[in-house]
């Protein structure tokens, strides 16, 4: 408890970015399974090329996806505008922990030179000797910020690169059923 005790002022917002980051990380993980985005079944329709039986459903990416072809009969670039909206979707919020894993050490780095301020600050100008409490507790919020800072910086760098490459796994597998819809709706109706 001291970690956070001692980071003074600073703990506020680096609580927002470390609350903000795990809400994202968490909301992003729920969305981005796979029966929300590309279901099992539509996978199966993709490979065999048929999407008769399919059941669109708008609960999943690549459901409103084949919703919008069987509705609209698009052709194939309106098809992949729509799909890449779709993609484009599945990124929502991700640049929030870029903000985080930018803004986290930052704040560190801020309660750092302010803990560091108040350090040297703390000299009397009679002795030349620091105040003991002062410079214990300017030592303290400047490595405890730092701490901090980089705590919820790092795991949220990790969070950022899975999802994205989550984010770019998807959409490859939704781009093969786009180029499926594609390629159903160049052949010459029996």
């Amino acid at each position: 408890m001291d970690l956070l005790s001692n980071a003074g002022i600073f703990i506020y917002p680096l609580a927002a970015c470390s609350f903000l980051a795990v809400f994202i990380t968490i909301e992003r993980l729920i969305a981005l399974r796979n029966s929300r985005v590309i279901p099992k079944h539509l996978v199966d329709a993709f490979v065999l090329g048929d999407l008769k039986q399919v059941e669109a459903d708008l609960d999943s990416v690549s459901g409103r996806i084949v919703s919008f072809y069987r509705e609209r009969k698009p052709d194939p670039d309106a098809l992949n505008a729509f799909a890449r909206l779709e993609v484009s979707r599945m990124e929502r919020g991700i640049f929030l922990l870029e903000v985080v894993i930018g803004a986290a050490p930052l704040l560190g780095l801020l309660g750092t030179v302010t803990g560091l301020t108040q350090v040297f600050g703390g000299f009397s100008a009679d002795t030349g000797l620091p105040d003991p409490a002062a410079f214990i507790k300017g030592i303290a919020l400047a490595l405890n910020t730092t701490i901090l800072g980089l705590a919820i910086a790092i795991p949220s760098l990790a969070a950022h690169a899975y999802l994205l490459r989550r984010v770019e796994s998807l959409a490859a597998r939704i781009s093969v059923g786009v180029e499926c819809m594609t390629e159903l709706s160049r052949k010459p109706k029996a």
